[in-house]
């Protein structure tokens, strides 16, 4: 498939790996926010299935298809070397019990799911608990994403408007949300990957916002303790994707929307992108 490719032209010094990867991962939203048919998915595979590692099921779309037409995709990917997520459900299995996930696991692995992802920010559940599922995950025979979201309080941004010196700024209300500390959250992290998981997702598109402003030293902190290769960011839009590429290289992995999937991979290998001169200009208009 390769030589269908001759456009894309990489650094002498790039060292990211063909597929299947271990880092420089390209993770797909599936269908939520849009309906990806049985035809969509097809052409995106034809078309840029090399740049593509990984297909997820956000917000448990999984559980409103019908089994045979979630095979039929899972078929698709496979056929391009692409894993599959179950995205964030697996949350709501566990509200019923150890016995029902249990039962959930044996069922996506009879479905052909590759990975189960555990969203472990919204869990109510002992520490001691999460890595009992990483575990029970890891012996049905899938990967194990547990997912991590960085929540700070938005009045320690700096405001950004201009004014007088020494003049008086009305304060931020404080956030009445949950803050953790990022040292804990990468703490429970470390256990997670010392109890099998594959991959720790971290949601940080807040933190992201802010990230030129204040809060990308959290970015560094997780990155830095965590690996690379042991991490994947949620980038909500093509300006998020970007920042990650120009700080951490095109090794870094990320989770995007699959209209996204071009402009990244010219960001991957030529540092292209909507800031500069595109070979593709954009996108976009595939979709």
């Amino acid at each position: 498939m390769a030589g269908y490719y001759r456009w894309k032209s990489f650094e002498e010094n790039e060292d990211r790996p063909e597929k299947p990867r271990r880092y420089g991962v390209t993770e797909m939203r599936g269908p939520r926010y849009s309906v990806l048919s049985h035809n969509v998915l097809q052409e995106i595979f034809d078309s840029m299935g090399q740049f593509v590692d990984g297909l997820k099921f956000s917000g448990g779309s999984n559980s409103l298809i019908p089994k045979s037409l979630i095979k039929q995709a899972i078929e698709m990917a496979h056929e391009h070397d692409v894993y599959v997520s179950t995205g964030d459900w697996a949350e709501h299995m566990l509200r019923s019990g150890p016995s029902s996930f249990k039962d959930y696991v044996e069922e996506c692995k009879e479905l052909g799911f590759d990975t189960i992802e555990i969203n472990a920010s919204v869990l109510e559940i002992p520490e001691e608990t999460l890595l009992r599922y990483v575990r029970l995950i890891k012996k049905g025979g899938l990967r194990a994403k547990p997912m991590f979201a960085v929540k700070f309080n938005k009045s320690d941004i700096p405001g950004k408007k201009n004014r007088a010196f020494g003049s008086y700024v009305v304060p931020e209300p404080r956030s009445s949300e949950y803050v953790e500390d990022i040292d804990l959250l990468i703490r429970k992290a470390e256990r997670c990957l010392e109890a099998g998981a594959d991959t720790i997702m971290i949601d940080a598109d807040d933190v992201c916002k802010y990230a030129d402003s204040l809060r990308g030293d959290i970015i560094a902190k997780v990155i830095g303790r965590l690996g690379i290769e042991k991490t994947m960011f949620e980038a909500s839009d093509a300006k998020l994707a970007e920042w990650f590429i120009k700080r951490y290289g095109p090794n870094v992995n990320l989770y995007v929307d699959h209209s996204q999937i071009m402009d990244l991979e010219c960001l991957r290998g030529r540092h292209l992108g909507k800031d500069h001169k595109s070979v593709l200009s954009s996108s976009y208009f595939l979709f």
